[in-house]
């Protein structure tokens, strides 16, 4: 549209002709459909499920709830319908419900028009100015939604209280012809969700007992968790009823997915970008422990465990290593597995224990999700432990972990401290019989620093799988052997044991 025009008659001889916003909406999807271009971009893992639930919404002209546990993207989802509205819009000047010039609601417009006629100012309204957003809360009146008397405005203009142009309007009569969003629905009461009955359904708004009919365009956009989540509150049913799609949103279901939103939110400074590289495993590592947390039995299933957690805990994996590399003095470094120790604190908070996990502690909840995370992974780096255990085979295989368990078993021990060098690091890895031949064995085309993550790793993981001892400190990571320097056990020379495992 030509934003030059300012007057009601410009705007008719342009040839101009309203839709709904919902039509806009629509008209610009289809547009979008058939260049084949994404409709929601940046929102990873939806392509196949929830964005074409939402799509068919949208063309069918419905009222959207997206309804999901925490850090499932719906605020984003809703805030990304901005770019399907036109980019400009002709609205009433002064108007304070974006009256349209053909077609105006207020009080105030009507007198305007019936005034100026052809001479009414016009002005334009940009899309992102025609979206509107209020979060749920037990303190959310009818006033801030909807509207109500004002008495200074009655009195300065010496009206009547039954007179429309004394009503100061709330939050959604403001956002008419535009999309409003209402996020975690359940939270508002029970009593605030009846006033919204009337405005889905038969498009007026009632004020202080009179009636004002105002058939508002608004495509309402609603978020909420499962109703049974926690004991808040929930969705009254008739306003359900008025909502004519609800759309069930998930988290990632593969780590590939999670990877791509994780490295596309994580917020991390050029400085830490140039100076801290972070390998895929240990990427991966850091994911999986959000699916580790998903499936756990001491975090409740109903509250969810955000993409947010795995977010905070890339951030301060990438800090851990910077921090380091400024107290050694070094240019560059890598991100360890015993950085990650310092997503503990991302982890905490970002997960809701069930009684179990609350006797447990949270603390001591984190430490397992990540040696489960570690568990996981290393079998799809290395070969599985627990594949060589003794099975009567005619022909068993070597087992590649022996002369590392048994570095340890011959009473020595490990200690790497966390803010120790790189140089340090790998002097201290190096001490450990066969470690280093066995990673190159298996990635023979690794470089020195990917070897040496390699084989912290293989430490982690035999701990992991109770083949050798780890113990975290405030400062340092041990590994010894499993029952200690006491019980110095030599397996090789355990017939009784070497009937059950291969070590």
């Amino acid at each position: 549209m030509d934003t030059s025009i300012k007057t009601l008659g410009e705007l008719k001889k342009s040839g101009y002709k309203p839709v709904s916003v919902k039509e806009e909406i629509r008209r610009n999807l289809i547009k979008k459909l058939q260049k084949k271009e994404t409709s929601f971009p940046g929102i990873i893992g939806y392509e196949d499920t929830v964005i074409p639930d939402t799509e068919r919404a949208l063309l069918s002209r419905h009222n959207i709830l997206f309804l999901g546990l925490r850090g499932q993207a719906k605020t984003r989802m809703a805030r990304q319908m901005i770019d399907l509205l036109d980019e400009y819009i002709p609205v009433i000047e002064g108007s304070e419900v974006n009256d349209d010039p053909f077609h105006p609601l207020s009080r105030y417009a009507r007198d305007l028009i019936a005034e100026k006629g052809d001479k009414t100012p016009i002005t334009w309204l940009s899309r992102a100015d025609r979206y509107g957003e209020k979060l749920a809360t037990p303190d959310v009146s009818v006033a801030d939604l909807i509207g109500d008397i004002d008495p200074i405005k009655a009195a300065n203009q010496k009206l009547s209280y039954a007179d429309e142009r004394a009503i100061h309007f709330g939050i959604i009569p403001r956002s008419n012809r535009g999309i409003f969003v209402i996020n975690e629905l359940p939270d508002l009461q029970a009593r605030i969700q009846v006033a919204l009955f009337n405005i889905l359904q038969e498009g007026d708004i009632q004020i202080r007992g009179f009636k004002v009919r105002m058939p508002l365009d608004i495509l309402f956009v609603f978020t909420a968790n499962p109703e049974d989540y926690t004991n808040r509150g929930s969705i009254v049913t008739p306003l359900k009823d008025r909502i004519e799609s609800q759309i069930i949103t998930h988290y990632p279901k593969s780590v590939e997915n999670s990877l791509l939103i994780t490295e596309q939110e994580a917020d991390i400074h050029a400085e830490q970008e140039a100076r801290v590289t972070i390998s895929d495993m240990v990427k991966r590592l850091i994911e999986q422990v959000a699916f580790e947390a998903r499936n756990s039995e001491y975090v409740d299933k109903k509250s969810g465990v955000s993409a947010r957690l795995t977010i905070a805990a890339f951030e301060n994996a990438v800090s851990s290593g910077e921090r380091r590399a400024i107290i050694n003095k070094e240019k560059e470094t890598q991100v360890r597995i015993a950085d990650l120790m310092s997503i503990i604190p991302a982890i905490t908070g970002k997960i809701e224990l069930v009684y179990e996990g609350e006797q447990e502690g949270p603390l001591q909840v984190a430490h397992n999700l990540l040696d489960k995370s570690i568990r996981t992974l290393f079998a799809a780096y290395f070969p599985n432990p627990d594949s060589f255990k003794k099975r009567k085979q005619v022909a068993p295989v070597e087992n590649p972990y022996r002369s590392v368990i048994q570095w340890f078993d011959q009473g020595n021990s490990l200690q790497l401290l966390q803010d120790i060098s790189d140089k340090q690091y790998e002097a201290q890895l190096s001490k450990v019989a066969g470690l280093k031949d066995m990673v190159k064995v298996r990635f023979p085309q690794a470089n020195n620093r990917e070897i040496l993550l390699l084989m912290e790793f293989v430490l982690h993981g035999l701990a992991s799988y109770s083949l050798i001892s780890k113990k975290v400190g405030e400062k340092d990571t041990r590994f010894s052997d499993l029952l200690g320097t006491m019980m110095n056990f030599n397996l090789s020379n355990d017939d009784d044991t070497a009937e059950e495992e291969d070590f």
